[in-house]
Formats: C-alpha cells, structure tokens, sequence
C-alpha cells in the first residue's frame, strides 16, 4: 500500500470527490489538506459553484468527467459507498489512474474493483498506515509525499 501511495503523490494534479463547504466535514478538511501542502486541487460537487478555504476559494467541477486532464489527475474520495463506487467507473471511463478511497467512503467490492482498474488505488487497513483508521491523506499523506519526492511546501488554510 505504501507504494500505492507513492504512485497517488507522483500524478501532477488532484481532485476531490465530495469536496464540501462545511469545514466540520472531510470533504473540506482534505480540500485543505491539499491547499496547505502546495498541491494543484480541484474540488468535486455538483450543487455548489466554489468552496472557500480561509486564505482561497476554488472553483468546483460538477463530476470526475468534467476534469480537464483526467488521466493527469488522482482523486480523493469522501463519499458514501454506493456514490463512490458510480464515480469509480466514472473516473476510469474518463481516464484517471489514481485513486485514494478515505476511511468511511468505500465497501469491501469498491474497494477491491478500485484495485483491479486503477494503476494506483489506496484504501484499507493494509500495514503502512499511520493511523488505526485505515489509510487517510490527512494521517499519512505527508509521508507518501516525500515517498515519491513530490516537492512542496507548507502555506497558511
């Protein structure tokens, strides 16, 4: 799974599917995760037009097929199971090659269908994690970062 992780750091651009206003949630807590670490992120939600962080807002896209350079692109997902799973053969419809499936959004068959069609696909419990939820960009995406010596730097939410 760590070099899975490797791979998902080592795409150029990233986007995240559930992606919320609401700063008590995930969807906004992984949104800021990325802006913090210098990453290029785009939020994922359909009913909303953009979502401000405190120092930014970006622009939301309504789905995964409306992403400019798909194949370019790995996803985070912090979505219910049964949407994760729509999106999942979405985002391989429209190219995309990595994907990183947060605790809470994926079953046991998401989860094992984003590891047989994605070249790169983190989820699960598999030793590496940080943390004793299951692998999360907030708890070990620092680490995978450096793994795949992608260069960034720390900037104010």
């Amino acid at each position: 799974m760590q070099e899975a992780a490797r791979r998902f750091f080592a795409t150029p651009s990233f986007a995240v599917v559930g992606a919320t206003q609401d700063a008590s949630k995930f969807g906004y807590r992984i949104l800021a995760w990325y802006h913090v670490h210098s990453l290029p992120v785009t939020p994922i939600n359909p009913s909303r037009q953009s979502i401000s962080l405190q120092s930014t807002s970006y622009p939301t896209i309504p789905s995964v097929g409306d992403l400019p350079k798909a194949s370019e692109t790995a996803l985070s997902f912090l979505t219910p199971p049964p949407t994760t799973r729509k999106v999942l053969e979405e985002a391989k419809q429209a190219g995309v090659k990595a994907v990183w499936l947060q605790p809470g959004s994926f079953d046991d068959s998401s989860l094992k269908w984003a590891r047989e069609n994605f070249e790169s696909a983190v989820g699960g419990f598999e030793d590496g994690t940080v943390g004793g939820e299951g692998w999360c960009v907030l708890v070990d995406g620092e680490n995978a970062l450096n793994a795949a010596s992608r260069t960034w730097r720390r900037q104010k939410l």
